[in-house]
């Protein structure tokens, strides 16, 4: 399980990269990692991120309008970061957040997929 060094480093990371930019479009492979429907995940497309917080050990994802993204990595979640050009990600993505500059994907390393059961 990602420790709380890691939540921090994510966060440093994701500051860097996606605060302040547009969150073009969301793709989740599986219905069984989102916990609330209220609001539609599509409502936070085309919204700025303004805020990354931790929570504990998930990472906090705020976005314009008072929305949240909150993301718990499990026990091998890991973020990935790719460049706009880079090839797309693979099969093993759990989810996709692509921004106005590049695409942050979810993925969980080893053979069991916890995060998706």
């Amino acid at each position: 399980m990602p420790e709380l060094p890691d939540i921090v480093v994510y966060l440093e990371a994701l500051e860097q990269r996606i605060l302040g930019q547009t969150l073009v479009r969301v793709d989740v492979a599986t219905p069984f990692l989102l916990r609330s429907v209220t609001p539609p995940l599509a409502s936070v497309e085309g919204k700025d991120v303004v805020a990354l917080r931790r929570l504990g050990k998930r990472v906090c994802i705020g976005l314009e309008g008072g929305l949240w993204l909150v993301l718990h990595l499990m026990i091998a979640g890991r973020l990935h970061w790719l460049e706009k050009k880079a090839r797309r990600p693979t099969s093993k993505t759990l989810a996709l957040f692509e921004f106005s500059n590049g695409i942050l994907t979810l993925t969980e390393a080893g053979s069991q997929r916890l995060a998706s059961s």
